[in-house]
Parts: structure tokens; C-alpha cells; sequence
């Protein structure tokens, strides 16, 4: 009977695979080897695409004459710096007493990539070769996972994708950047004063650059309008309550012109004249029409995917999507979360089933203690499978990011900003097997002669989760800020005394009123992206949709995946097409990040749609999922990139550009005198 070899994506996880199947091992170079098995590892990709010279010399001098280049078939060459462990790798594969390949790279679609490259490269046959799909690097589950390890040609569907993905942003980038570069590049360079100047495009890169300028502009273009709102004072003194006028049906402003909506004006003269005419006579009183008393529940949030992790990070924290990825895969490492790269915000029925363990391993961890009590008190671990956290059908790979309960001991190796990511990740799991917070709400309606007058007052009534999760604008003493805001939840927040007057009010009622005041707003223009809700606007197709319950019902791709948003933001700010404010999380464009946008605007303006770059990512889905072949993928990629090539080799606009760069440059002017 022949060995089992095993092979991962990094050492450290080769070495708990070994771990996990308890096997006695020798350690030679770049593996290790038992009676009965290998184990090895790959050090991330060790295989690439080959550059367009390796196809011909002539494809070395950039060139329009070369483009656009669409190999009839792809080459693949080793990385020189991996050379090494590649033909370790490589030999292992084919070694005549290596019957079975376990492939334990990452459980997604790059991790299957890394592998499938390598063994074609090597030119692997005759060998069984077996798919280990977890969810996390316990030992359980790595067992769990070899156990139940299919072959790995039902993977052959993501594989096919995963090849797609690599060619499709291979040659938009190949073709593109040289196409703009030869025709667009002396334009930049001249323009700011550098000898010269590469434009570097990806069909999700270019595609973030134009959320971020049009944003931008948004701002720039945005004209402030002020409005005046009036306010009443109502009750007697040291116990009155804000009432906000609105222009309602029977208003004598009722659908006026003159207005700013319908709980404002646009000129303070008629907010002035308004307060006149409900203060004569004077003392001014006001009747209660009505008073409507409810409670509301606001449910525990979803659990955290990646994108959601990563925009809570960038508030709470101020650290970037780069930053909060690299720091939840080192904890997936040390086995105190599952796997970070996932779409999905919801459990599987299995894990479900299992989820007294993630809980009874929790008592380890201390801040969790308390709430673990309780949660054994309500029971509502046995019930978590008929709620909306669990749903088979929202789950593509992977399940929601949930610690594990195991691997505690290596919190005290974590850094102290990984401590409080993990305790963000504890407590939105403890969160929802907690009852929904309870906000007892009263809403009131008064009339000063024909004009209404709006009030609302909320009171935390029943925590909930929120005793998990902290209270809205307050502060944890552990350190742990609450949410930033309270979920849309409207009406002023009132302490329990006032609200006890309040709620002894009666329809029928007149009340003194104290003031009539006006008081001035403005429009606010679109807000900046910060690193965080970038990676959700990206995650939602460039639409940035603040509502979280909205969110968890949109479904579709959206720009890149999980895995690589992180990825082409760094990339961003590294080529100085976009700023980072590493205080703040504020992402800006810069000059040349504006150039570059209207050089693409002019040329090939799809790149910048986010709906299309989506609907590139749904066809790899599409792919993935076996509902249409490679070949249909790829005859329309190849359509794509011929057609816009051509279409911009015919192009004569270089000389309109000046018109649109010097637009940009007057908000740039500090950086634009830097250059001469």
C-alpha cells in the first residue's frame, strides 16, 4: 500500500495537518515524512502566468503594433524565488510510492488555484488525488475534513474559474495598461512633470478608483442649502419636551414652495413669520391630538463575513481591510476562529448542531463567562437552527466567522489590537443567542392652532443583546466601544424619569408652551468612503448601503471577492492613485488618481461600471457553479478586450485631456507645484 501525501498552502498549517493526524514524522527539507505519509506545503503560489515575452521576444517593447495579445494557449513558469520548495513539491507529487494526494490548501478559490497550477506544472498522473474542505484548524475539524475529503474532480468546476479569474485580470491588465500607457502616459508625464508614467489598470482596481473620484466630486460639487426648522418647548417649566413643526395635510404650508421638505423652510423670514402668527395670542398653548405608545425590537445583528469585519474594524479600530485580514488569518491559524475569507453571515444546520462546543470552549475565555451563564439560563442554543442566523442556502464555501472556542492559550502571543478583533468576534456571536433589545417608544402629535408639532421619545426598556454587543453610544469598561450608531432606531433618547412623565400624558391634554425657536441646518454633502465602507460598497456592487438589515438581503457578487479587496485597495495606495488617512480610515484620490480616472473615462468608461466589473465576478460564480462553460466565459472576455482595444487605437483625444486634468489639479495644487 502505497503514502498518503499530504500538502498545504504555508508550513504552519502542514504542521498541524501533521498534528492533527498524530503521526510520527522526520523532518526533512521542505516536508515531513512518516511510515504511511508525507506531509508538505506550498509557501503561497509557486507557479504564475508567464510574462507576454515568454510567448515572443517581440512582446518585450510595448508596442499598439503587439496589442491587443491573446495567447491561443496560456504558459506557466515557477516563481524564481520559490524555485526550492516547488520541485520538492514537485518530486513528492510524482514519487512512485505516493499513491494518494490530499490537497489541504485553502478551502476557496484561490487556495484550490494554488494547488491545481502546481500539479499541472509538475505533470502529475496516475495518482487518486482527494479534496480536504474546512472551516477551521482544529483538530477535529482537519480530521473531520480528510475524512470526508472528495476527489478533487468535483472541484473541477471552481478550478475552471479560478483559471478564469487569473486570465481574465492577466490580460484586461496586460492589454489596458499597455494600450493607455502608449497612448495616454506622455499626456500624464507632461502634465505633471515626470519623466514618465505607467497607467496601471485592473478590472476591479480601475473599478474602486471610480467610486472613490466620482465620490469625490460628489463632494465638490455638492452646494449647501441651508433650512430653518421650529421648535417648540412644550409643558410646564423644567419638564418640557421638544415638538419639531412639519407642513402636514390641513397646514396653511401644506405642500408650499417655500419649503425645505416638509420640516422646513428656506428662508428664516417665514419660519420667523410662522413662530408670529402661533404666538399671537400669547400665552401660546398646544392641545395633544395623539399619542401612540409601542414597544419596538431590534434583533442581533447578522454574524460577521469578512467585508462586515472588516468595515467594523475601520471604525472601531481605524486599522485597514489589509490589516484586519492579515490579523483574523493569523487567528484562524492559532485555531481561534473559523476562516476568515467568507461571503456568508449565516451558520450551517451541521455547525448548528455542534454549537454547545464553540460555547462550552468559550469558558476559557473570561470576558465570556457571564454571558455564557445566561445563555444556558434561555436555552437558546438548542434553538439556534430555526432562527435566521442558520441557513444552508446563504452558504457558498464557507460559514460566517465564529470563534471556535479552542486555541485560547495563544491569545496572550496576539497583539493587543488582535485581542480586541477577537473580542469583537466573540461578542457578535455570544450576541445571537441573546433576546432582541426592547426600546419602549411614544410618539405625540400637538396642535398650536392648525400647525402640528412631532414628537418621539424612545427608552431602552430590555437590553438584550445589547448587554452583549454595549449599549449605543456608550462605552464598554473592558474597553470595547459600543456600535456607532443605534441601527436607525429614531426619537431622542430620554432617561427613565423623564420618560415616566412622558408616559403620563393623555390625548386631550393642554400643555403651556415655553418657546417657539427656530433652528437652522444644512444639507450634508455624501459622506468620504473610509477604508471600511469601501470594502462593503464593494462588496455590494459600488453600492454603499448603510443599513445592515438591507444589506444581508443583497444578493449577487459584488467587486472581487472576499479574499482580494483587502488586496487591490493596498494596491491603490501603494501606486498613489488613492490616499489613505491612516488616523481616520479616509480614503481620497489623488491627482494622478483623478488623471488616470478620466484617461479611462475617455477611453474605456466601462471599466469604471461597478454593475459590470459585478457582473464579471457573477460569471465566475456562474462558472464555478457549472451553469455555463469556460469556453463561453472566455469567448466573452476575448470579444471584450479585442473591441475596446480597437476602439481605442482609433481614438484621437489626447489633447482634450489637458481640459479634464486641470479641472482636477485646482484642488490639487500643492502636489501639482511639487512635481515642477
Amino acid at each position: 500500500m502505497g503514502k498518503s501525501l499530504y500538502i498545504a498552502e504555508k508550513p504552519s498549517v502542514a504542521q498541524e495537518f501533521a498534528k492533527a493526524l498524530k503521526l510520527t514524522t522526520k523532518r526533512r527539507d521542505g516536508y515531513l515524512e512518516s511510515d504511511d505519509s508525507i506531509v508538505t506545503w506550498c509557501v503561497g503560489h509557486l507557479v504564475t502566468m508567464s510574462y507576454p515575452e515568454s510567448y515572443d521576444e517581440k512582446y518585450k517593447r510595448w508596442s499598439l503594433q503587439t496589442l491587443p495579445f491573446i495567447p491561443e494557449e496560456f504558459k506557466y513558469e515557477v516563481i524564481p524565488s520559490v524555485e526550492k520548495q516547488y520541485r520538492i513539491v514537485a518530486r513528492l507529487l510524482n514519487r512512485e510510492d505516493v499513491d494518494t494526494i490530499y490537497v489541504c490548501t485553502d478551502s476557496g478559490r484561490e487556495g484550490e488555484y494554488i494547488y491545481r497550477l502546481v500539479e499541472q506544472k509538475a505533470d502529475v498522473h496516475g495518482k487518486k488525488r482527494r479534496r480536504v474542505w474546512i472551516d477551521s484548524q482544529t483538530e477535529e475539524e482537519i480530521l473531520r475534513g480528510i475524512r470526508e475529503a472528495k476527489d478533487l474532480k468535483e472541484y473541477d468546476n471552481l478550478s475552471a474559474s479560478a483559471y478564469l479569474r487569473a486570465k481574465e485580470d492577466y490580460l484586461m491588465g496586460i492589454n489596458f495598461s499597455r494600450l493607455l500607457t502608449l497612448k495616454y502616459g506622455n499626456s500624464i508625464s507632461n502634465y505633471l512633470h515626470t519623466k514618465y508614467s505607467v497607467i496601471s489598470v485592473g478590472r476591479v482596481m480601475t473599478c474602486v478608483l471610480g467610486m472613490v473620484v466620482r465620490r469625490e466630486r460628489e463632494i465638490r460639487e455638492f452646494t449647501e442649502t441651508p433650512f430653518y426648522r421650529v421648535i417648540s418647548a412644550a409643558g410646564e417649566p423644567g419638564e418640557t419636551f421638544e415638538g419639531e413643526w412639519r407642513a402636514v395635510k390641513g397646514s396653511a404650508w401644506f405642500e408650499s414652495p417655500k419649503l425645505y421638505k416638509e420640516n422646513g423652510f428656506l428662508h428664516e423670514e417665514d419660519a420667523a413669520g410662522l413662530i408670529r402668527e402661533l404666538s399671537d395670542p400669547l400665552p401660546v398653548q398646544c392641545t395633544i391630538i395623539s399619542i401612540e405608545r409601542k414597544k419596538e425590537k431590534k434583533n442581533p445583528p447578522l454574524l460577521f463575513n469578512l467585508a462586515e469585519l472588516q468595515n467594523e474594524c475601520s471604525k472601531r479600530f481605524k486599522i485597514s481591510p489589509d490589516e484586519t485580514l492579515r490579523l483574523v488569518q493569523e487567528m484562524y491559524e492559532k485555531k481561534l476562529v473559523t476562516y476568515p475569507r467568507t461571503d456568508a453571515r449565516v451558520l450551517s444546520t451541521a455547525v448548528a448542531k455542534e454549537i454547545h462546543k464553540n460555547l462550552n470552549g468559550l469558558m476559557k475565555y473570561e470576558p465570556a463567562v457571564p454571558f455564557l451563564g445566561e445563555i444556558v439560563s434561555y436555552g437558546s442554543h438548542k434553538e439556534i437552527a430555526r432562527t435566521r442566523y442558520v441557513n444552508d442556502k446563504q452558504i457558498t464555501d464557507h460559514y460566517a466567522i465564529i470563534p471556535t472556542g479552542q486555541g485560547l492559550g495563544a491569545l496572550k502571543s496576539l497583539s493587543a489590537v488582535s485581542v480586541k478583533v477577537y473580542d469583537v468576534i466573540v461578542r457578535r456571536f455570544l450576541s445571537i443567542f441573546y433576546p432582541p433589545a426592547v426600546y419602549q417608544k411614544v410618539t405625540i402629535v400637538t396642535k398650536i392652532k392648525e400647525e402640528s408639532f412631532f414628537s418621539s421619545f424612545k427608552v431602552l426598556a430590555e437590553e438584550g443583546y445589547l448587554k452583549v454587543a454595549g449599549i449605543p453610544g456608550q462605552k464598554k469598561s473592558s474597553g470595547n466601544e459600543a456600535e456607532e450608531s443605534d441601527g436607525g432606531d429614531s426619537g431622542q433618547n430620554t432617561d427613565n424619569r423623564f420618560f415616566e412623565k412622558i408616559q403620563g400624558l393623555k390625548k386631550g391634554m393642554v400643555l403651556p408652551v415655553q418657546s417657539l425657536d427656530i433652528k437652522e441646518g444644512k444639507t450634508s454633502p455624501p459622506k468620504r468612503y473610509n477604508s471600511g465602507s469601501l470594502i462593503l460598497a464593494m462588496e455590494n456592487a459600488g453600492q454603499l448601503i448603510e443599513d445592515e438589515e438591507l444589506r444581508a438581503q443583497i444578493k449577487g457578487s459584488g467587486i472581487g471577492t472576499s479574499a482580494t479587496r483587502g488586496e487591490i485597495l493596498k494596491k491603490l495606495f501603494n501606486n498613489k492613485y488613492l490616499a489613505l488617512n491612516k488616523k481616520t480610515q479616509i480614503v481620497t484620490p489623488t491627482l494622478q488618481g483623478e488623471m488616470i480616472y478620466d484617461v479611462v473615462d475617455q477611453s474605456i468608461k466601462s471599466l469604471l461600471n461597478p454593475e459590470l466589473t459585478a457582473s464579471w465576478e457573477k460569471g465566475l460564480t456562474y462558472v464555478a457553479d457549472g451553469e455555463i462553460t469556460p469556453d463561453e466565459y472566455m469567448t466573452k472576455l476575448d470579444h471584450f478586450i479585442v473591441s475596446r482595444t480597437n476602439g481605442v487605437k482609433g481614438l484621437n483625444n489626447q489633447y482634450q485631456l489637458r481640459s479634464f486634468y486641470d479641472r482636477a489639479a485646482r484642488f490639487y495644487k500643492k502636489e501639482k507645484d511639487k512635481t515642477k
